[in-house]
């Protein structure tokens, strides 16, 4: 394996929903699925044996960073429902930085924190 990429976070996430699609084959028998599954694991060794790594280091960083914002968007979205019965979440319309406001029901004038903008906020529920 010398000068070969070898494993990483990408190859860790394909390992996983090849396991996802076999496990998925077992039930449904559809040959879609297994050229899907074939062509998964073709690719994952193909990045595990490649020379390039400057290539494959920049498919595991943009997979990352999609991986991130899927992340923070899923805990916000939890936390939001957790959340539900004392607090609201708003945008700023100026930066766009998501605001946790108590849930006090009536127009409130909200200044964000970030960039200092103030502007009407409606709590109906």
């Amino acid at each position: 394996m010398y000068g070969r990429y070898g494993a990483d976070q990408l190859y860790i996430a394909l390992a996983v929903i090849f396991i996802i699609l076999q496990l998925f084959q077992l039930f449904a028998q559809n040959p879609l699925i297994n050229i899907a599954s074939l062509a998964l694991i073709v690719w994952m060794f193909y990045r595990v044996f490649s020379k390039n790594i400057t290539a494959r280091q920049a498919e595991n960083q943009r997979y990352l960073r999609l991986s991130k914002k899927v992340k923070t968007k899923t805990h916000l979205w939890f936390r939001k429902v957790k959340e539900i019965r004392t607090h609201r979440y708003r945008q700023c319309p100026e930066c766009h930085t998501t605001l946790r406001l108590p849930r006090k029901r009536g127009s409130h004038t909200v200044r964000c924190p970030q960039c200092e903008h103030a502007f009407e906020v409606k709590i109906t529920l």
